[in-house]
């Protein structure tokens, strides 16, 4: 069986796209995908009118919960948010539709599948928050923490925007799957991950995707909030997390 897995999709449909049509080359049998659909990109409307279609299995990121039950006292530079997310976020909540944003609101915070006796967590932080980070290159004893009371052979999460993975010591497969729309690497291309399960072992592969950059940032640029266009060039120039 293989299964697709993707996440931080952030209104790129440029990306998506792209995405998808890597896909038809491996004959998926299913798509997870792990949140973060619209915030901060050049179609966050249309991305959550694309998706909510799909016969995938979404659960809910960190900024999809703060557009369905955004609060300008939350979300707001005054408090100490990033200025240009508090912008874009203000903005993204003005232009998704009230039936998108009620979609995101009751999208699942993790999901469990089993699959040819694989048992599969999917998460978008970590299993204990959905802004927990898991990083390259991390300390593994702060993963074996982060893991301990995991009931999974494979946990599959985003949020990072960086693709990366780990066994524990208790055999649980940890997969980052970076980033559709958004990636912070050094590498611009759109990142997810196809699974290969058999006989109850998994195979996995990050697959980097060329798309239309020049297209989205273009569509970026002129969003109606003050930083699009700091935004617009991290999909070129991917910088840090957040500015």
């Amino acid at each position: 069986m293989k299964i697709a897995v993707l996440s931080d999709i952030h209104g790129n449909m440029f990306a998506l796209r792209a995405v998808l049509e890597d896909m038809k080359h491996y004959n998926v049998d299913r798509v997870f995908c792990l949140g973060d659909l619209a915030m901060a990109g050049p179609e966050p409307n249309k991305t959550v009118d694309f998706v909510k279609t799909q016969d995938w299995t979404v659960i809910q990121g960190n900024t999809d919960y703060m557009i369905s039950n955004y609060s300008s006292d939350k979300y707001s530079a005054e408090n100490g948010f990033p200025p240009i997310m508090a912008n874009a976020l203000k903005c993204d909540t003005e232009e998704i539709s009230e039936e998108n944003k009620q979609y995101l609101k009751n999208l699942p915070i993790n999901k469990s599948v089993e699959l040819e006796n694989l048992k599969i967590l999917l998460v978008h932080g970590s299993p204990r928050r959905n802004d927990e980070n898991i990083f390259p290159n991390m300390d593994l004893n702060v993963i074996e923490d982060i893991f301990t009371e995991v009931d999974a052979d494979v946990v599959f999460c985003g949020h990072t925007h960086m693709p990366c993975g780990y066994q524990t010591n208790s055999k649980i497969t940890v997969v980052n799957d970076g980033s559709v729309g958004r990636p912070f690497t050094e590498n611009p291309k759109a990142c997810y991950v196809i699974a290969d399960i058999t006989n109850g072992k998994i195979e996995v592969e990050h697959r980097f995707v060329e798309y239309d950059k020049e297209s989205a940032v273009k569509i970026l640029e002129k969003r109606n909030f003050e930083g699009s266009d700091k935004l617009a060039q991290m999909l070129i120039n991917p910088e840090k997390r957040h500015m």
